[in-house]
């Protein structure tokens, strides 16, 4: 049968040739997938500056609250107590052990170039101001040094997403390091500081930070995102090749030269160094003397991490559990000791595994979809065929392997050829997520032969799926039916489509009671994504019936316009329903998921600024990625017109009680604000207490988290911060806030403590009825290096970053699985249409004329894409519906019509064209003188 089903192949190429397609797209996708999936789970990133130390110990990145079974990540860097660092040293097997500190030192764009080049100031070398938020952009106007560029960054938001980007300075590629962009602890949703070069900054004005301008080269000062004690140079190593170590009030960097002068933004303020020595090692880090780091960094107790070194011959593994026992601690060896410099890769670690995860499932049960009506709808032309060679005396089983034979003849070379698109297509996929702020820059892209067996499984699979499942139906065609003509109208209900089909819709029922009764804010994303599938999969299993009751409602107002053709062509579906439902289900599949999935995302984009802005009230917003002092918030007070002014810090936390807060494992966001009467910025409507109590170990909670809990104005909570550590703190103000979007309100001293870099990135400003302050905070930011002043918008843009990124992925993957499906929709309608030119020859031959077959066609099309829209359109409905009058209040979805026009505008040109472009070709043949395949 292998003989037989090779020369079908050659004699129905075209049959066959969608199915090829599918396969090598369904490879190809599933295949990057694969490799997304392998780069998340390894999460290489290859050590620099602490590669010479083969143990590398941090703080525990987690934290399990009382009463659960999942821990809660923490976006901060945890750090490791300075008290353990003699305990270290005392294990055994360890023969020394250095503590570094870390923290954001940035040289101003007065330093850069010794003066020669300031005038690019504030302004930045091009800065992001496409982005307007800096954001998921990064800082691509970061500053000039020597002809290098500054590392791309990307947003932190909600300190999961803080950029480090790769400083380039000098051309060599430095790792931007674990405060470089605030890593985790940019929690603020200010935009990383783009390695060395300081990224576009939170308001996103077309400046690169601290180190915007355009400098020149006239010094060759490096641009610096990280400083460091001296003594943790020995972990990378560091090598001075010129020079020597520093002193106090010194500095060694990569570059530069030997007694010159450097400025450095630190903690927001300007600070001079003299440069000691130059030293060769990893870019980007500059390093001061043990005594000036300790008075620098912000949080002295602790360090970044600890790195250990041990006798040769040593077994790691045993060091490793028993530097464990000392605390909760984290200790890594190899590869994995990059996760210490860049902690902000493994927080991408769980979005990439969760993005390639539900994008690789989806992508995985839509090929097995495209692959099986292809090979299907294949079988099904082809029913005279079979049921001529079970006449002439062949076997339903010998039937089988031959279908059985052609789907591996197919899908065999298709994997082979989709292995190479898919390669590309994971690399395409990751450095995009790493582009937007989603996957890590600094993690290495892995792809091994897991993933190209993934996808060559699946693709395999699917079509041999498909085939047998196509044999079983075609093997029991009885001989006599030869006779019959295989264009005449069939049965399609059976009892395990209807149980399947009612089970699906009973699905989408449910899961939209859940989203409707249940479920609030955000959290209605997670089941009212589910339900467009539950939707539609019922739809399409029971799609003839679907199919009849929306072809009555269109057919009068169709038939009107028509007429003559319109009547011909309503017959003609009518006749044909299960024909017409293949045609139909494709585009409503097309219609109904991508309409939802992007309104979906739009409409939470949309509630969550509404959620923001309802209650701000800052008229100006300062920024700064090297951080805003303490003076200059009193100096912008100060400002005439200025009614008041408040620090801006996010990151997250975790309530550890009570323990039924309104927050699951992902965490509590934080804000941290000034303390402040009832004319303060800070974006909240008070029911109860007042903020200017909030200092100290004080909190701020949602009066729905206060009702729930019992704990109002004057109770205590317990939290665990951004960094791990735990506090106690008094309730002193309750305020308004929607459901799914509450936050908890600390001091910002407090928040900022706990943060990665300890530095506050934003100040609020709010002026006086009438007065225009612009003017005066940008000439008070002038005189401040790397500080730059933007409108609310800005702060609205940085607060629903995160959620733009989701959208931005969504957008992405959304639109891969529509041009996949529209695979399935052309090669059903055209196979359709050719399936039909021995009606069409009969139509010529009985006086019909060509324009008029393909009149007849048109109005066929308009059917079957209004049907199609119809039915997509109500599958996103049935999704849209509960969640978005659960985001935003109002069961109408948020977003712009140009998409719903043109997802519907493409349904109609695919349709079109399928249809009318092979018909148009079949009716150029003579009617009499009929192909060889009719």
């Amino acid at each position: 049968m292998m003989r037989l089903a090779l020369r079908t192949l050659r004699y129905r190429k075209s049959g066959f040739l969608a199915t090829f397609v599918a396969v090598v797209f369904g490879t190809a996708i599933v295949m990057a997938c694969g490799g997304l999936m392998e780069t998340g789970i390894r999460s290489n990133v290859e050590p620099q500056r602490l590669a010479a130390a083969p143990l590398v110990v941090t703080g525990n990145q987690s934290h399990l609250r009382p009463g659960t079974e999942d821990a809660t990540p923490l976006p901060e860097r945890a750090g490791v107590p300075i008290t353990l660092l003699p305990k270290i040293r005392s294990i055994q097997g360890v023969t020394s052990a250095i503590g570094d500190y870390t923290f954001t030192a940035i040289t101003p764009p007065a330093a850069t170039g010794g003066g020669a080049g300031a005038g690019g100031g504030a302004a930045g070398a091009g800065g992001a101001g496409a982005a307007g938020t800096g954001g998921t952009t990064g800082g691509a106007g970061a500053a000039e040094t020597g002809g290098t560029t500054g590392g791309a960054g990307a947003a932190g938001t909600g300190g999961t997403t803080g950029g480090a980007g790769a400083a380039e300075t000098g051309g060599a590629a430095g790792a931007a390091g674990t405060t470089g962009g605030a890593g985790a602890a940019e929690t603020g949703g200010a935009a990383g500081a783009a390695g060395a070069a300081g990224g576009a900054g939170t308001a996103g004005t077309g400046g690169g930070g601290a180190a915007g301008g355009d400098g020149g080269g006239a010094g060759g000062v490096p641009v610096v995102a990280e400083g460091h004690n001296w003594s943790s140079a020995g972990l990378a190593p560091y090598r001075l090749s010129s020079g020597g170590a520093p002193r106090s009030g010194q500095v060694v960097v990569s570059s530069g030269k030997v007694g010159q002068q450097l400025t450095f933004l630190i903690n927001g303020e300007p600070r001079t160094f003299t440069v000691s020595g130059l030293a060769q090692g990893p870019e980007g880090h500059a390093f001061f003397s043990d005594s000036d780091a300790a008075n620098l960094v912000r949080n002295p107790g602790r360090f970044a991490d600890i790195g250990v070194q041990v006798a040769p011959g040593t077994d790691l593994d045993a060091v490793r559990k028993r530097l464990q026992q000392l605390g909760d601690l984290t200790v890594t060896t190899g590869v994995d000791r990059g996760l210490a410099e860049h902690p902000d890769a493994e927080s991408h670690r769980t979005a990439l595994i969760a993005i390639a995860g539900s994008f690789g499932g989806i992508a995985t049960m839509t090929m097995m979809f495209v692959v099986a009506s292809t090979l299907a709808l294949a079988a099904q032309h082809r029913e005279r065929e079979f049921a001529l060679l079970r006449g002439i005396g062949t076997t339903p089983g010998q039937v089988r392997r031959m279908i059985l034979g052609e789907a591996l003849l197919v899908s065999l070379p298709a994997v082979v050829l989709g292995c190479l698109p898919g390669i590309f297509l994971g690399r395409f996929l990751f450095d995009q997520l790493g582009a937007h702020g989603v996957a890590s820059p600094v993690v290495e892209f892995s792809q091994g032969w897991i993933p190209f067996a993934a996808g060559a499984g699946a693709a395999v699979l699917a079509a041999i799926g498909a085939a047998l499942i196509a044999a079983r139906k075609t093997a029991k065609i009885r001989p006599v039916e030869a006779l019959a003509e295989a264009s005449l109208q069939r049965r399609w209900f059976s009892w395990i489509r209807l149980f399947f089909g009612l089970a699906a819709l009973g699905g989408g029922l449910a899961l939209l009671i859940v989203t409707a009764t249940v479920m609030s804010g955000p959290l209605a994303a997670s089941t009212a994504g589910p339900s467009v599938l539950c939707w539609a999969i019922g739809v399409a299993l029971l799609g003839p019936f679907w199919t009849k009751a929306v072809l009555a409602f269109w057919r009068w107002p169709i038939q009107a316009l028509t007429r003559v053709n319109g009547r011909l062509a309503i017959r003609n579906l009518s006749a044909r329903s299960v024909a017409l439902s293949a045609a139909v289900v494709p585009v409503m599949l097309a219609v109904g998921i991508s309409t939802a999935n992007l309104y979906m995302q739009t409409t939470q984009v949309h509630a969550s600024a509404e959620a923001f802005t309802r209650d701000l009230r800052a008229d100006a917003v300062l920024v700064s990625d090297a951080g805003l002092s303490s003076k200059l918030a009193q100096q912008v007070r100060a400002v005439p017109g200025v009614a008041s002014a408040s620090s801006y810090v996010r990151s997250m936390g975790a309530v550890d009680d009570p323990r039924n807060a309104p927050w699951d494992e992902d965490g509590a966001p934080v804000v941290g604000v000034d303390a402040q009467g009832a004319d303060g910025t800070a974006p909240v409507r008070l029911t109860a207490g007042s903020l200017k109590g909030l200092t100290g170990l004080t909190a701020a909670v949602p009066e729905s988290m206060a009702s729930k809990t019992g704990r109002g104005v004057g109770s205590d909570i317990t939290m665990t911060l951004g960094d791990g550590t735990t506090v106690k703190l008094r309730v002193v103000a309750t305020f308004a806030a929607e459901r799914g979007y509450e936050t908890i309100m600390l001091p910002a001293t407090l928040v900022a403590a706990h943060t990665t870099d300890g530095l506050t990135r934003q100040l609020l400003v709010r002026a006086a009825p009438g007065a225009d302050v612009r003017p005066a905070l940008a000439k008070l930011a002038a005189a401040h290096p790397g500080v730059q002043v933007a409108d609310r918008s800005a702060l609205v843009a940085t607060n629903v970053e995160d959620l733009q990124t989701q959208a931005w992925v969504n957008y992405m993957l959304v639109g891969m699985l529509i041009a996949y499906t529209a695979v399935s929709v052309v090669n059903t309608l055209v196979s359709t249409t050719l399936r039909r030119r021995r009606e069409f020859a009969l139509q010529r031959l009985t006086g019909s004329t060509r324009f008029q077959v393909l009149r007849m066609l048109t109005t066929e099309s308009t059917l079957i894409t209004l049907i199609g829209i119809t039915l997509g359109t109500a599958v996103a409905l049935a999704c849209l519906l509960p969640f978005s009058s659960k985001v935003s209040g109002s069961a109408i979805p948020t977003g712009p019509a140009w998409i719903y026009l043109a997802i519907a505008g493409a349904a109609a040109v695919l349709t079109f064209g399928s249809t009318l472009v092979p018909a148009t070709a079949a009716l150029r043949h003579s009617p009499a003188q009929p192909s060889p395949t009719d």
